[in-house]
């Protein structure tokens, strides 16, 4: 008796188009972490499979992989994808054509058949919550494999989660993908499995994880320089007070808020400085990576406009604007994708999933501040083309930013009714974040009727790499060479060549700086180090800083990392040492972190 073939258990190999995503030395086909998840999932073959990947790192080819295998085994029949986003329906399908599955991107529930040239569908959530009956019995009429990307949509929204559950609950085999920090709602993740952790608390359970830091050093991603910039803002309160503050210096949440709001307006000086100094960096990438783009995310659609105007007078070339309302919008990233122009300015709609490669230099130019959006913007800047680029991402001094940038290596997951036992967690007051970026325009206008920007202005503050920070002490002006000792780095270097370099322009300009002071004023300077307490607080402050930042990298607790400073440089606790003791502190808290990465 004869019977057809046993099926081939290799993954299915893709068409030509796919291996040159491929990370170097790994297969020909897939990248090593797409192999190693393949094989886990053809050996175990089960009906839910979340994978947890940092965004560039090639979930979409992983998951059509895992179509074309089941398709080929005659596992399933047909396939549905479920994408955040209108222009990401068109992406998956253009993905899929190429990798021989045609999927239909403008199927819209309810309507019924599709042309038997397509094995598939693609549809958003949103369509899902409009008919999830409609896609249940299509879910049923055939053997189905779901794809879910960016998974953690299903809870924007709880009629989201309930349609998406009711929709697939019948289909053959889901695959749910993320790239991004899990939400911070109690709101369960319809088909992702949760185990309680150490605390006892619910977490979810990834099947197969792949996160930034494996990602980076496979040459996967590109490693990211993040330039925080501070600086003097002035605006009026609703009340009619006047107040001054320096962006970054500890403020309470509401006058955080606002600085950042009189940071990012387009009247002021900070945003333009900002532009300049971002297209001064994308000109030095240029150099070396010819058709390197920039991409600033704005707050809303006048924001965008201005920042697309500012943006034209600074370079001399006219920036893509894409707002997300707009029919075009998704030409617009296309045409963009396709041609080598410098600048393209977009309303959230391309934080997330949006595959646009050339994207080297970012400026987050939102109050949005939540860990799940600053990664996903991030995430359109990490994506690697060739050995050895780096992406540049300009933010403002906030902490929270600041705090999300030094902590891009975590890995996260979605946690149900999260325990704060620390009040440095970043996580602490993201439920009242979240709540206010999900609502939307009523939240912004009744912040914007509470606020007025008076004016602004930009310092260069720092840089953040790897998880240590690099900067130049006093106040650094924009245009400074200070400034161009970063601004400056070549797009083409090694990770632990960004890093030597930026220890040897800081360690130079300190030098400099040295020689240049009179031994008067070197004696003078030093009695104020200690003396000042202002000074003194931004020691502090810092120090503390990267004890948090280490303490998300390692595990270890504030207090047991401070006692370790104290140990090896001597000296008092913190709150009372010198000057020079803090400098000591901080330098080798800086050495640990580069040996760490080493």
């Amino acid at each position: 008796m004869t019977g057809r073939p046993e099926a081939d258990p290799r993954p299915t190999a893709l068409t030509p188009a796919w291996p040159e995503r491929a990370a170097w030395g790994t297969a020909p086909s897939l990248r090593a972490w797409q192999s190693a998840a393949m094989r886990q999932y053809v050996e175990e073959l089960p009906r839910d499979f979340l994978a947890v990947a940092t965004p560039g790192a090639g979930k979409t080819t992983f998951a059509l992989s895992v179509a074309a295998e089941l398709l080929g085994r005659r596992l399933v029949d047909r396939v549905t994808i479920v994408a955040p986003t209108e222009h990401l329906k068109l992406q998956w399908a253009e993905a899929a054509a190429r990798a021989g599955i045609p999927i239909d991107p403008t199927y819209a529930a309810g309507k019924g058949k599709t042309s038997r040239d397509y094995v598939g569908i693609v549809v958003t959530y949103a369509g899902v919550a409009v008919n999830p009956l409609a896609m249940r019995i299509r879910t049923e009429r055939f053997k189905t494999l779901v794809i879910l990307d960016e998974v953690h949509h299903a809870g924007d929204a709880l009629s989201w989660g309930e349609g998406i559950r009711e929709a697939f609950e019948p289909a053959t085999r889901r695959l749910a993908l993320t790239g991004t920090p899990f939400r911070s709602d109690v709101n369960p993740i319809p088909f992702v499995t949760y185990a309680p952790g150490p605390d006892g608390v619910p977490r979810s359970v990834a099947d197969f994880t792949y996160g930034y830091a494996h990602a980076l050093a496979d040459h996967v991603v590109r490693p990211v320089l993040f330039l925080a910039y501070s600086g003097e803002m002035q605006w009026r309160t609703r009340a009619g007070d006047e107040i001054a503050a320096r962006l970054g210096e500890p403020l309470t949440k509401d006058l955080t808020a606002q600085a950042l709001r009189t940071a990012l307006d387009p009247g002021g000086s900070w945003i333009p400085s900002v532009l300049a100094a971002a297209d001064m960096r994308l000109s030095e990438v240029r150099r070396h990576v010819p058709d390197a783009g920039g991409l600033v995310i704005a707050t809303d659609q006048d924001s965008a406009r201005a920042y697309a105007k500012a943006l034209k007078q600074i370079s001399g070339e006219p920036a893509t604007v894409v707002l997300s309302d707009e029919k075009l919008a998704s030409k617009r990233i296309s045409e963009f994708t396709d041609s080598d122009r410098r600048w393209m300015v977009a309303v959230r709609m391309v934080s997330e999933g949006v595959d646009v490669p050339r994207l080297a230099v970012g400026v987050y130019a939102t109050t949005t501040s939540t860990p799940l959006f600053f990664a996903q913007a991030v995430g359109r800047f990490v994506r690697a083309r060739t050995r050895g680029e780096t992406a540049s991402v300009f933010l403002p001094s906030v902490p929270s930013l600041l705090g999300f940038a030094s902590e891009l290596e975590v890995e996260r997951d979605h946690v149900l009714g999260r325990r704060i036992t620390d009040e440095a967690d970043i996580f602490a007051a993201e439920n009242d974040l979240l709540a206010q970026a999900n609502a939307g325009e009523a939240a912004s206008a009744e912040l914007e009727a509470s606020w007025e920007a008076l004016g602004s202005e930009a310092r260069f503050d720092r840089v953040l790499y790897d998880g240590g920070e690099f900067g130049h002490s006093g106040e650094v002006h924009v245009g400074s060479e200070e400034e161009m000792d970063f601004l400056g780095i070549p797009g083409l270097l090694e990770p632990h060549q960004v890093r030597e370099l930026l220890q040897t322009r800081q360690s130079e300009r300190a030098r400099k700086q040295k020689a240049a002071a009179p031994d008067h004023d070197r004696a003078g300077d030093s009695v104020a180090e200690v003396s000042t307490h202002e000074h003194l607080a931004t020691l502090r402050r810092e120090l503390n800083g990267l004890v948090a930042a280490w303490h998300h990298r390692t595990g270890q607790a504030h207090g047991i990392t401070h006692a370790a400073l104290r140990k090896e440089c001597g000296g008092p606790a913190a709150a009372v040492a010198t000057a020079d003791q803090l400098h000591a502190r901080i330098d080798r808290l800086r050495e640990w972190a580069a040996r760490k990465t080493s």
